[in-house]
């Protein structure tokens, strides 16, 4: 069963809601959020990105930056740009991109559940990474940038949500990159409990994004235990901000590749190699349209790779993957990048900027792009379900959660 809380939530006033809510931490560099938050001392890339407020030559995992972002959260407190529910809340947030539209359930999730094994990972973490996260999390007091959570969905839970959105929302926004998000605040308690009872039925939940921070919310939860001789398990800290959408409601896009170098190989023999494992032909149409093809970008030339019927490990949910079939069949044995996450040689483009970004990165700084198909979110349950991992870089989830619409206390 899935274990949610409600919680008493710090939230912007909703006369500047749209200056606090912030993108995620890790989707902007030092630069780019400074950028973006130059003539806005209310957003919230102040806290979630403090070494924005600090010398650039700081180094960003500094004691110092969690301290100047921890005051930063303070001050926003203090001055009332952020205001605290006084009874636990849950709350529903959507997000409309285009014709996409998603619900989903802001909620404490349970750290045990998690740790047993019920909030399912499909990634393996980095200490270092999540010591940043737990850092970060231990100074400020508080879960400020929330974790993508996924369920299959229920007609139980749905019902209960399409109830909610009928009703008026607390905040309507639509931010600079035009995507509107809408929330609902959730504090009548026959609901509250209605939706409690409705993720009891719920076999697990599913990290879509976030493993570090759900890793890190688990390490913190454990230093406020082994410091509390009275735990009892009910603390706030015992629970972790997430966003819970329902499976059916999520958009993955595709996240693409592109290669500094051919290695030993000119265009024609590395064309000639690709074309032991793959159908390949030149193009006007890219994009890929089903699982299994894969558009390739070499020497300004545009071409449709299709698997060899052969090729495809149907009988793994791993390597039957598409990421993993280009790595395996391309990336490793012919052009030796081993470890993608390492080698220095590859990068990685999200879907949502386009095959363009990809040919403007051809005549930038690379020689060879790969655009994927999206890996399916039924593909990533069963990953999760078998206990396994997924190449890096296999999802991009759109659209992103806004960090600071509702920020999680480690109190009560």
């Amino acid at each position: 069963m899935a274990v949610i809380r409600p919680f008493r939530g710090y939230r912007p006033r909703p006369d500047i809601v749209g200056k606090v809510a912030s993108p995620p931490y890790d989707v902007l560099s030092s630069d780019e959020a400074r950028a973006a938050c130059a003539n806005n001392p209310l957003s919230f890339l102040h806290v979630v990105k403090a070494e924005i407020d600090l010398d650039p030559s700081i180094d960003v995992h500094s004691e110092e930056v969690y301290r100047k972002g921890a005051e930063n959260l303070r001050k926003l407190i203090a001055d009332g740009s952020l205001i605290r529910d006084d009874t636990p809340c849950f709350y529903v947030y959507q997000q409309r991109m285009g014709e996409h539209i998603q619900a989903g359930l802001v909620a404490g999730a349970s750290v045990d559940e998690y740790q047993a094994g019920f909030i399912k990972k499909h990634e393996n973490t980095r200490t270092d990474k999540e010591t940043d996260r737990a850092r970060h999390i231990e100074i400020l007091g508080a879960n400020a940038g929330p974790v993508f959570l996924t369920y299959r969905a229920t007609q139980a839970v749905d019902s209960i949500v399409r109830g909610i959105c009928a009703g008026e929302p607390q905040y309507d926004f639509t931010a600079e990159d035009g995507v509107t998000h809408t929330l609902w605040v959730v504090s009548d308690k026959d609901t509250l409990n209605a939706l409690e009872q409705a993720f009891r039925d719920v076999p697990c939940l599913y990290v879509a994004d976030g493993h570090h921070r759900s890793a890190a919310a688990s390490r913190v939860r454990e230093i406020r235990k082994a410091q509390n001789p009275d735990h009892t398990g009910s603390e706030q800290y015992n629970f972790f901000l997430t966003v819970i959408f329902p499976h059916d409601q999520m958009q993955i896009m595709d996240y693409n590749r592109v290669v500094r170098d051919l290695g030993p190989f000119t265009e024609e023999t590395f064309l000639k190699e690709v074309s032991v494992r793959f159908h390949a032909a030149p193009t006007d149409d890219p994009k890929p349209r089903e699982k299994g093809t894969f558009g390739m970008y070499l020497g300004g030339k545009w071409y449709r790779l299709k698997v060899q019927p052969d090729t495809l490990a149907v009988s793994d949910p791993v390597e039957s993957l598409d990421v993993a079939v280009l790595q395996d069949n391309i990336l490793g044995p012919v052009l030796g990048i081993r470890d993608p996450r390492t080698d220095s040689r590859i990068d990685f483009v999200g879907g949502i900027r386009g095959l363009e970004e990809l040919e403007r990165r051809c005549a930038q700084d690379a020689v060879l792009a790969f655009a994927l198909y999206p890996t399916g979110i039924e593909e990533l349950m069963a990953i999760a379900d078998a206990r396994k991992v997924m190449p890096p870089k296999s999802t991009w989830f759109e659209p992103k959660l806004r960090s600071g619409i509702v920020v999680k206390m480690m109190d009560q």
